[in-house]
């Protein structure tokens, strides 16, 4: 009897160790599971510097890098064409600004002479005054020939001083054509490196297959650049021909007023034009 309940009591003892074995190991595999993948765990990816901000992916830089000939071809199209106006504009301001200072002093120095020669000494080599004082001394003193000799005096000098004149009017209005040209055809130049730059774009984000907006900025924005190019060569284009035009023409009023005093001169006193 004994020997039987000490047998049931280690039944009872070998069933209960069975039992909780198989917990104990269940509680142990996911604890190694966790310490597992933990240590399997990627280090975190370092994070990114910053862009500068000078590297601007939507900039003239990179259009410069990415674009075609045609694309660079009409940027240095229209840098000539910036240059060139601003060369123009420059130098017939100064002309025309010296031009002005000179018929002020003409004005008041040149008829107070004792002599149209010493007049026409007095004056700069270069003036365009003495080009026309000179013109008309010459034809008066110059009135000869079977050709010119029917036409009167004052005709002939008429005509030469008007020559000159225009000479003078040709030289300061040098450049204007070239102003007008730039600022009616640049905005064109530049509309059309946009469509170009924008067709590009278009074909090779198709070609790529991706469409997404950072796709799609990039090259866009490139090509919109040349459309501001091109309006910014224009404007100053335009806005210095107009000002050149208003410029001329008070200038040249001048020149004729002194053109116009010289002939009378010329014709009212012929023995000191003979001088």
């Amino acid at each position: 009897m004994i020997s039987r309940i000490t047998g049931l009591f280690a039944a009872i003892a070998v069933a209960a160790t069975l039992a909780v074995s198989p917990v104990h190991a269940q509680d142990q595999k996911p604890a190694d599971a966790a310490s597992a993948v933990v240590d399997a765990a990627p280090a975190p990816a370092a994070t990114p510097a910053p862009a500068k901000a000078s590297d601007n992916p939507y900039g003239l830089g990179a259009m410069l890098q990415h674009g075609d000939m045609v694309s660079k071809s009409v940027l240095t199209l229209l840098l000539i064409m910036s240059m060139g106006s601003w060369y123009i504009l420059i130098v017939r301001l100064w002309d025309t600004s010296k031009l002005g200072s000179e018929a002020k002093d003409v004005r008041s120095t040149f008829f107070k002479k004792t002599s149209l020669a010493d007049g026409v000494r007095s004056l700069k080599e270069e003036s365009a005054f003495r080009y026309i004082a000179a013109a008309g001394v010459e034809a008066s003193e110059h009135h000869e020939g079977a050709l010119t000799e029917n036409i009167d005096l004052s005709s002939w000098v008429t005509v030469n001083i008007d020559r000159a004149v225009t000479d003078v009017n040709n030289k300061v209005g040098a450049g204007l054509g070239f102003l007008a040209t730039v600022g009616s055809t640049a905005p064109f130049i530049g509309l059309f490196g946009t469509v170009w730059g924008i067709l590009q774009a278009l074909t090779a984000i198709g070609v790529a297959g991706q469409a997404s907006i950072d796709k799609v900025a990039g090259p866009v924005g490139e090509a919109l650049i040349m459309t501001a190019i091109g309006l910014g060569v224009a404007v100053p284009a335009v806005l210095g021909y107009n000002w050149l035009v208003n410029r001329n023409k008070s200038v040249m009023g001048q020149v004729r007023a002194f053109a116009a005093d010289l002939h009378g001169v010329l014709m009212g006193n012929r023995s000191v034009a003979k001088r």
